[in-house]
């Protein structure tokens, strides 16, 4: 079953390993597929048809290792490689591609709960000289949510990853278009993105503020939105109908910050590097806030 957080203000609806989502790309320890502020829905999906749900993302689902997975270089055709939450991937390509459906070995999922917090730890096998802890804990704020991360190298190589959040956002379930606004604390110079994908030109690239002109029927795709500068982890959605605001800050600065969507989601992505040695950890935050505003 789902794990549900809950107080007066919100309702987190968490799915716990495997379950209503077994596929090889995004994070097991702790899906996030719904979050009601006030018995709003702010959480979306990646797809509108609702095809293979097993698969696709949903809400606040987080992946470590989009572009190389952990150990793929090292593994030969027909080996396993690590995906850090998942478990081991068989390779069956000699190129790694996140949305590829790969045979898995799930790693060992361990559970602790409290009456505001899941706790879920993820430990994998030793595999190409690679194992890891992953420690993930999701807490229940009165204004939101924060999700601590405690990655332990437990090999005899360094692992060298990245994370981040796909947030697949739509504020009462409303479709993208003139009443969201997006704001980030850095300046925008679409000049320095690595790659624009605006089909309709429905986004519209502010200073800070991306807005729409209308609701976009084509997917649109930025990269990168910091130009590869170090900025502060912030990002703000408003729906102007609603009145609600969601935000996210990191507790490390990035270099990287993606933005996907479609007419019926929006999902803002802060990046973190990842480097570790044997035997150390690493510790991140992600705090979310939720809000009226007038």
């Amino acid at each position: 079953m789902s794990h549900i957080l809950k107080n007066k203000n919100l309702e987190i609806q968490i799915d716990l390993p495997a379950e209503n989502y077994n596929f090889s790309r995004f994070d097991w320890t702790g899906n996030i597929v719904s979050v009601k502020f006030n018995n709003i829905q702010l959480a979306s999906t990646e797809s509108a048809t609702y095809e293979n749900e097993m698969q696709i993302g949903k809400g606040f689902y987080n992946e470590f290792g989009i572009d190389t997975a952990l150990g793929f270089n090292e593994a030969a055709i027909g080996g396993w490689f690590h995906k850090i939450g998942v478990g081991l991937l068989k390779k069956d390509n000699e190129e790694y591609v996140f949305n590829r459906n790969y045979e898995i070995k799930p790693a060992d999922f361990e559970i602790k709960y409290t009456s505001n917090t899941i706790l879920i730890i993820c430990k994998s096998e030793f595999n190409n000289g690679y194992s890891y802890v992953l420690k993930k804990e999701i807490k229940l704020e009165e204004h939101g949510f924060t999700i601590n991360y405690d990655l332990e190298n437990t090999g005899e190589k360094e692992i060298i990853t990245d994370e981040y959040v796909h947030n697949f956002l739509a504020i009462n379930k409303e479709l993208i278009g003139r009443n969201y606004v997006l704001k980030f604390p850095f300046k925008l110079m679409p000049a320095f993105f690595l790659e624009t994908v605006n089909p309709e030109q429905k986004v519209t690239i502010g200073q800070t503020d991306v807005t729409f002109n209308d609701s976009p029927k084509e997917q649109f795709f930025f990269s990168n939105l910091t130009g590869y500068k170090n900025v502060k982890p912030q990002w703000e959605l408003k729906n102007l109908e609603s009145k609600i605001s969601i935000s996210e800050t990191g507790s490390f600065h990035t270099n990287k910050v993606n933005l996907w969507g479609w007419k019926h989601v929006i999902s803002p992505e802060l990046f973190i590097d990842v480097s570790i040695e044997p035997g150390q950890n690493a510790n991140w935050t992600r705090a979310y806030k939720i809000s009226n505003f007038i």
